[in-house]
């Protein structure tokens, strides 16, 4: 008899991606929740050293932009669509050096709309949502803040059963 196929949760796809992608397997990030349109991601310290033994501001950076892109594709799927995701621009200030695990939430900005976003990628075919991200330091304040403003491109039919 053979087993029954495994079917993977949206956070395990969406961790799938994330190991696929050679740079970002290197960084051991994790996915530490999805909730209220929120996405957490978290990463050890010790890949992410700089010369100061604090976090390095490029993947500081790395983390968040991969936060915000993970967001999308996650409400994008509960929505029940399928589309390439960049990240267009983003702004981003370092506040403190963080010595501690690497953690980010990304969430959408004040004044975005998932439910536009959606609307409009269905009826244009491309939609952006502008994102903020932060990382935290261990005593609640913020070491890191993140803007970006994220683009969505509808696959033709064909090739996003393709692809996944």
């Amino acid at each position: 008899m053979r087993p029954a196929p495994t079917m993977t949760t949206p956070l395990q796809h969406l961790q799938q991606h994330y190991d696929s992608m050679p740079p970002v397997a290197v960084m051991q990030l994790s996915i530490e929740g999805f909730a209220e349109h929120r996405l957490g991601l978290r990463a050890p310290l010790a890949p992410h050293v700089n010369d100061k033994g604090c976090a390095f501001g490029g993947s500081l950076a790395s983390l968040m932009t991969l936060a915000g892109w993970g967001l999308v594709w996650l409400e994008l799927d509960a929505a029940g669509m399928e589309a390439d995701i960049y990240v267009a621009d983003s702004t981003i200030r370092y506040l403190a050096p963080l010595y501690d695990e690497l953690r980010v939430t990304a969430e959408a900005a004040a004044d975005a709309d998932w439910g536009a976003f959606a609307t409009r990628l269905r009826e244009r075919g491309r939609a952006r949502i502008e994102l903020v991200a932060r990382v935290p330091l261990p005593d609640g304040r913020v070491a890191t803040t993140f803007t970006g403003r994220y683009v969505a491109i509808a696959r033709p039919l064909a090739a996003a059963g393709a692809t996944g």
